[in-house]
């Protein structure tokens, strides 16, 4: 299965192609719409001429990479901190996974190793961990024993809890009700 999210068809190819280009998505994918995490990917190919490599986007020069993060429209609503933050990614690619963002999930002995090696990145809490593997198991094939296990509520077969389960207009729907719903829940906790 493939990925495909509502946004342009070059973005989601860049996406089934480019194992990076999916991890920078995920980086990428909080305080803006999926749509816009999940597009950056190929803009931020389309302003280098290139897909570009952890080892290539791990040395870039900071302030150039924030140059190309904040060129309108924005790669996202914080440029500055989010291109540091794929920056910083990178380099965790580069040092660990010998500059292939597929090596994080190639070779893990179970859901449990996938998840805690997602966790060690820069930025991604457990929630976060989460999602990505279950999105890595629904949407690329990755599935290590007890991956969905490991993927929490994310990894439920006919969940619609987020951008794993995400592969038409009616999934988007239903995954973005479920998000609406959580917050209300969690609004009312805190008013409670």
């Amino acid at each position: 299965m493939a990925i495909a999210l509502p946004i342009g068809e070059e973005a989601n190819e860049l996406l089934n192609q480019d194992p990076l280009a999916l991890l920078v998505g995920m980086v990428l994918d909080q305080q803006i719409p999926l749509e816009k995490a999940f597009s950056s990917p190929y803009v931020l190919a389309q302003r280098l001429g290139h897909p570009p490599t952890a080892t290539e986007l791990a040395g870039f020069d900071p302030d150039a990479l924030v140059a190309i993060f904040a060129e309108p429209p924005a790669l996202h609503r914080f440029p500055k901190a989010m291109a540091g933050r794929v920056q910083e990614v990178c380099r965790v690619i580069v040092g660990s996974y010998d500059g292939d963002a597929a090596n994080l999930w190639r070779e893990v002995a179970d859901g449990r190793e996938l998840v805690k090696r997602i966790a060690a990145l820069p930025g991604f809490g457990k929630q976060k961990s989460q999602i990505f593997a279950a999105l890595l198991g629904k949407q690329y094939g990755v599935r290590p024993s007890g991956w969905r296990e490991a993927a929490g509520g994310y990894g439920e077969e006919g969940a619609y809890r987020s951008v794993a389960d995400i592969v038409d207009g009616d999934s988007l729907v239903r995954v973005r009700a479920f998000k609406k719903e959580m917050k209300a829940a969690a609004k009312g906790a805190t008013a409670g």
